[in-house]
């Protein structure tokens, strides 16, 4: 009898060590698993990034032709403006001049309208 007992004491260990190395096997595999997904997961956030990337580089390029021709426009009417007022500059210059003088040369003395109210 002890010899069947110490012999089923025994399948038990055994069976027990085989659970165990089952188990480790499962977390093994579980582990793996992960490793797999995380690097499978940084790949595919790679390639999203990349064609981000590119995506966004081709919409800067076709609005860097938007900025530059709007750059243009502003710089052409800046110059148009700055001609104006060079031409209205030159063309009025020697009226304004004229006018000046005339007010501090012909001075015209007469009395201050307050002080004639003040007197009557």
């Amino acid at each position: 009898m002890a010899a069947q007992h110490s012999q089923g004491i025994q399948t038990l260990l055994e069976a027990e060590k085989e659970a165990a190395k089952i188990v480790q096997q499962a977390r093994q595999y579980r582990v793996q698993k992960l490793k797999d997904a995380r690097a499978e997961a940084s790949k595919e956030i790679e390639e999203y990034k990349k064609a981000k990337e590119q995506e966004f580089k081709a919409f800067e390029a076709s609005h860097a032709n938007t900025t530059s021709n709007a750059q243009t426009a502003v710089d052409r009417e800046t110059e148009t403006k700055l001609q104006e007022i060079t031409d209205s500059y030159n063309k009025n210059k020697d009226a304004v001049v004229k006018k000046l003088l005339d007010r501090v040369v012909l001075v015209k003395p007469e009395l201050h309208r307050n002080l004639n109210k003040v007197e009557a």
